[in-house]
């Protein structure tokens, strides 16, 4: 039995994002193991039968020689026949571990560039390409393939150097369809969410913008906030703001909510106004519960909305031009119920969970026989 070690930053992000993969991989005979910090999911995964390894990896501050010797110790101890790396701070490390510790096989889950490639600050635009080379050269290793979500991503990894040969494009981390599903349409007012870590790049502050123009244009609108901050990331939007904003101008902060499909099938329309996307789960599910989705025409968001079809793109940082797409939804129900049964549609036929997963263990079998 090949033995499989997933690494990823957080046990609820593996909860969230890779823990039906981690069951169905064990279900075709490989060993499954996740290192990741043990928080309150610890025990969603045990449960489900996987090991748990506790494994400190900092998102934002560290040392990141000592993570790398950590990582190393890590995969002597285990001697993983195929390692996966999860997002872009274990992928770089863990990379790099990996080849010191002459693992045999890995994954690289490139889930998103980040902030590296979304801040317009002076500095990371001059280390940008600088990153990027470093990054290429480090992801072609033999027995290494890299996963990226999005065209764009693809096409920036090709420009660092990494070759088509070392690349798979799999499109998210799926949706299931059976747990996220439309209903019945709520009572109105129109309800507005937005799902996701309460981060300045998720376009938090641009949503808050627009809500509070329409609400004093007069339009009858809740605008609703679903996700909890995130300290470990530099763009996290700070508690005491999402407090000062809850209750005022039609805006609502729900905070962290585990009930997803109940929380969607409460609002009429879902919006992610990011700024850069690898392939975000939270479009995934809105489409799959057929709701009409407003979002930016930025890498990743773009992959799950066709403008006109199933949602509405609006340009990067434009409260304004958010406000006007929102508002088209908001006065014509029968749009939003056309939009909302293409998404469906889409989340059905193109996202599927299972099918998401078996592209995911095709690579692992093309890297270990």
């Amino acid at each position: 039995m090949k033995r499989l070690l997933f690494v990823v930053t957080e046990d609820w992000y593996f909860v969230s994002h890779r823990l039906p993969l981690a069951v169905s991989a064990q279900a075709a005979e490989f060993d499954v193991a996740v290192a990741t910090r043990e928080g309150q999911h610890a025990d969603v995964i045990r449960n489900a039968g996987i090991r748990l390894i506790p494994f400190e990896l900092s998102r934002r501050s560290g040392n990141p020689l000592a993570e790398v010797i950590a990582l190393w110790r890590l995969y002597r101890l285990e001697r993983p026949d195929l390692v996966h790396h999860v997002a872009l701070k274990p992928v770089i490390l863990g990379a790099l571990a990996a080849w010191l510790a002459r693992v045999p096989a890995q994954v690289n889950a490139v889930a998103g560039l980040g902030w590296l490639f979304t801040s317009s600050g002076r500095f990371v635009r001059l280390l940008r390409p600088i990153f990027g080379g470093a990054l290429g050269r480090l992801l072609a290793q033999p027995c290494s393939l890299t996963i990226v979500q999005n065209s764009e991503d693809l096409a920036l990894l090709e420009c660092s150097g990494l070759t088509t040969a070392r690349l798979r494009l799999i499109r998210g981390a799926g949706v299931d369809v059976c747990a996220f599903y439309p209903a019945l349409p709520p009572p109105e007012p129109v309800c507005i969410a937005l799902t996701s870590r309460m981060l300045w790049d998720k376009g938090v502050g641009e949503f808050v913008e627009a809500a509070h123009s329409l609400i004093r244009g007069g339009v009858n609108a809740r605008f609703v906030l679903v996700g909890a901050p995130d300290p470990a990331n530099p763009a996290s939007v700070p508690e005491s703001t999402l407090r000062a904003w809850h209750g005022q101008h039609g805006i609502e902060w729900w905070g962290r909510r585990e009930d997803m499909p109940s929380v969607l099938q409460a609002a009429h329309i879902a919006c992610l106004p990011s700024y850069r996307e690898g392939l975000p789960k939270s479009l995934l599910e809105a489409a799959a519960c057929g709701l009409p989705i407003v979002t930016t025409d930025a890498p990743g968001c773009r992959e799950v909305v066709t403008h006109g079809v199933n949602g509405l793109l609006v340009p990067v940082r434009d409260a304004a031009a958010l406000a006007l797409a929102l508002e088209k939804l908001i006065n014509d129900a029968d749009l939003r119920r056309r939009m909302g049964e293409q998404g469906r549609l889409l989340a059905e036929t193109e996202f599927g969970q299972e099918m998401i997963i078996e592209q995911t263990l095709a690579v692992y079998r093309e890297l270990v026989q």
